[in-house]
């Protein structure tokens, strides 16, 4: 007797919509056969907030608190971005030192964004003790801020035309002391997470983004750079003097999962 052909069915599920009390809500639509993705329909929007309506009635500089609810993650970055364009069109000029205290804060605070990433990706696939080695590191960089902005999340600190302050009396200081205590902990999150076979297992391997695709699909950040393309617009295009620094650009292999999460 021949045995039947194997017949699988298309499944369609809804994954979300998220609660909106979490960030970077969507829902998508996804089509399955099986455990491959066979159409993915994403519904974005969940967290409008209507800024550029807000825009028009405040004035340049108030649009700098608004800035800070685009990704509360990384409110630093969303500060350098708009006062970067609104610099732009105003033709000021902004000190070197600002320079330097912008790429500061901003470098911190992608540590900090990044960090919830590592520990939240951690808890999706089921490792809840790396979540809790990220939030220690973020607490400390979050005491870091509050001691110059006063802020731990909406830090309204980079301005048009330079910063909110200069940093307060020892703060330096605090901040190598904090670099020396987070780079063996790097060590750690690799013991933890990326390099553990079960972690491996689940990302290695999975949801390959081709050089080609992600360059047609306009990939950009992090996610571009995991597909083989050594694209950063700090060494492309340099803002708040990053021409002057040393740094090297991560860049993956496969574009795979693993991939796009070591290369944060």
């Amino acid at each position: 007797m021949t045995p039947a052909p194997l017949r699988t069915d298309q499944l369609f599920v809804n994954l979300g919509p998220q609660h909106p009390s979490t960030h970077g809500v969507l829902r998508v639509g996804l089509t399955l056969e099986g455990e491959v993705i066979m159409r993915a329909e994403p519904d974005i929007g969940y967290l409008h907030r209507g800024t550029e309506k807000l825009s028009e009635i405040r004035g340049w500089n108030q649009l700098v608190a608004l800035s800070d609810r685009w990704d509360y993650c990384n409110a630093m970055g969303n500060n350098l971005a708009y006062c970067l364009a609104a610099e732009k069109l105003l033709t000021v000029e902004v000190p070197e030192r600002a320079q330097h205290l912008r790429a500061v804060m901003c470098e911190l605070n992608r540590i900090a964004s990044h960090l919830i990433f590592f520990g939240t990706f951690g808890i999706d696939i089921g490792a809840f003790t790396p979540f809790l080695h990220a939030f220690r590191e973020r607490e400390m960089l979050l005491d870091l801020f509050e001691s110059c902005t006063g802020a731990r999340l909406t830090y309204n600190y980079i301005r048009i035309g330079g910063v909110m302050r200069d940093l307060p009396k020892g703060w330096p200081d605090l901040c190598r002391e904090f670099l020396e205590f987070f780079k063996p902990r790097l060590q750690e999150y690799d013991t933890l997470l990326s390099f553990n076979p079960i972690f491996l297992d689940r990302t290695k391997t999975v949801g390959h983004i081709s050089r080609e695709s992600a360059l047609n699909w306009g990939v950009s950040g992090p996610n571009l750079r995991a597909s083989g393309v050594k694209a950063d617009v700090r060494k492309l295009d340099p803002y708040c003097l990053y021409a002057k620094y040393d740094f090297e650009i991560p860049v993956g292999k496969t574009g795979c999962c693993w991939d796009r999460y070591y290369c944060r």
